[in-house]
């Protein structure tokens, strides 16, 4: 039998609407993950686990965050794995992430929908833990302050505001490429970008 935080996982999906064949795709994965791993939050599941991320944004939406990657080599939104804390909360670890990624206070963004996008990838296989998927669910949201801009040296190479034509050629896939057009596209609300 699910779990509240299973329950609320499962009802957040069912609302999601996918933009292409990929994310339908990821989110009929996803649906089946959240009903099927006894711990979706836990790192513990060997084969897939639950993430949360968000395209962290400045007040006007015309700059966008992208962190360089420390173990993918990959510059990326900030994002990671679901912490005892969040309380299964998916806005919850992507407000942490973002948080601890940036050094930004940040909170959701109010036009974007909730989640922004959904993402299946495989991540490779370390020393410590065998290769297996993350469970991306992903956020738009607002850097209050986003003159703090800092990285963790722990986590990633360096943190920048980029344009949103420079964040886009830095993309290196289709899902990274969808997920930054969709926040634009809400972080700008019809304005030119």
């Amino acid at each position: 039998m699910a779990s509240t935080t299973d329950s609320a996982l499962l009802e957040l999906l069912s609302h999601h609407a996918p933009a292409d064949a990929k994310e339908r795709e990821d989110l009929e994965r996803m649906r089946a993950f959240a009903s099927e791993l006894p711990s979706p939050f836990s790192r513990s599941q060997p084969t897939a686990h639950f993430t949360g991320s968000a395209v962290v944004v400045d007040p006007a939406g015309e700059r966008v965050v992208l962190i360089h990657h420390g173990k993918l080599k990959r510059w990326l939104q900030p994002g990671g794995h679901a912490e005892v804390e969040d309380g299964g909360s998916m806005e919850a670890s992507a407000l942490r992430e973002a948080r601890e990624e940036t050094g930004c206070q940040v909170r959701l963004h109010p036009a974007a929908p909730r989640p922004l996008d959904v993402d299946v990838h495989r991540i490779p296989a370390r020393k410590d833990e065998p290769e297996h998927l993350h469970l991306d669910v992903r956020y738009l949201v607002i850097a209050e302050n986003p003159e703090a801009l800092v990285h963790d040296p722990n986590e990633s190479f360096g943190a920048q505001w980029l344009g949103w034509a420079e964040a886009l050629e830095r993309a290196d896939e289709a899902p990274l490429r969808r997920l930054l057009e969709k926040a634009r596209a809400a972080a700008l609300g019809g304005r030119a970008g």
